[in-house]
């Protein structure tokens, strides 16, 4: 199972039909914060998330219009515009690959919990590591609790975590129950290799097309990732956590 994050920018091309639409796995939890978050002016929103008051403003108008049938409602997969989702790249993907991916990729998300790439999402901006209070929880954190977690669990115990931290932290303790690899990207500035955030998110993006791409089944598999000039660095290496190092 490959997990990522959902991203900040959403897109307004049309959704593929390639997925047959599926309901979330957390949709009455969704209902619920949506229905918090649409109590709140703009203003509110605008501090809490740390955004502009024309994004707080558009976000506001969201959830007062949650589940009212605005008509931008569509997958996720084709909701996010993120870099990960960008190198994703999932209009190349051929009916074998896109039935893989939905049956093994999660997007992580603040207000719906888990979602699988085939799921009805409505735009939104809600981050996990938001600050606020949510039905008496003191964060999205304490408001999922294992949920997410278990979720993941039910369906592997194998995890291929290309997720931001902040987001694969409301997964808790999942390394105590599964096999989880985190791959770790790193390119050569100056002479020295390091992880840049810039190039990371890019990263993610093609490992995950990668392996929908190439239907892959073992984990040791990873170490012929190669796109865009990647190369898997054994000595540098770990079960947990493979490294993949380019030079520009």
């Amino acid at each position: 199972m490959i997990v990522i994050s959902p991203a900040k920018r959403l897109t307004e091309r049309v959704s593929e039909n390639s997925l047959k639409l599926t309901t979330p796995y957390f949709k009455k939890e969704a209902d619920q914060l949506a229905k918090e978050l649409a109590l709140m002016s703009s203003q509110e929103l605008s501090s809490m998330m740390h955004v502009s008051e024309g994004i707080a403003q558009l976000n506001s108008t969201r959830y007062k219009n949650w589940n009212k049938g605005t008509g931008s409602e569509k997958r996720a997969i084709f909701q996010f515009e993120g870099d990960v989702f960008k190198h994703l790249n999932v209009g190349q993907f051929n009916d074998q690959q896109i039935n893989y991916m939905n049956e093994n990729l999660r997007i992580l998300s603040g207000i719906y919990g888990l979602l699988r790439p085939s799921d009805e999402m409505s735009p939104y901006r809600l981050e996990m590591g938001t600050k606020h209070s949510f039905n008496g929880s003191k964060n999205l954190y304490e408001f999922w609790g294992d949920t997410v977690r278990d979720s993941v669990l039910s369906d592997s115990n194998t995890l291929i975590n290309l997720a931001s931290n902040e987001y694969y932290k409301v997964l808790g303790n999942i390394a105590e129950d599964a096999n989880v690899i985190s791959p770790v990207f790193k390119d050569n500035t100056k002479g020295t290799y390091k992880i840049i955030s810039f190039y990371a998110k890019k990263a993610r993006g093609l490992m995950a097309r990668f392996i929908v791409q190439n239907r892959i089944k073992d984990p040791a598999d990873l170490s012929a990732f190669n796109l865009e000039g990647y190369k898997f660095s054994k000595q540098d290496s770990t079960s947990s956590q493979p490294v993949f190092l380019r030079k520009h």
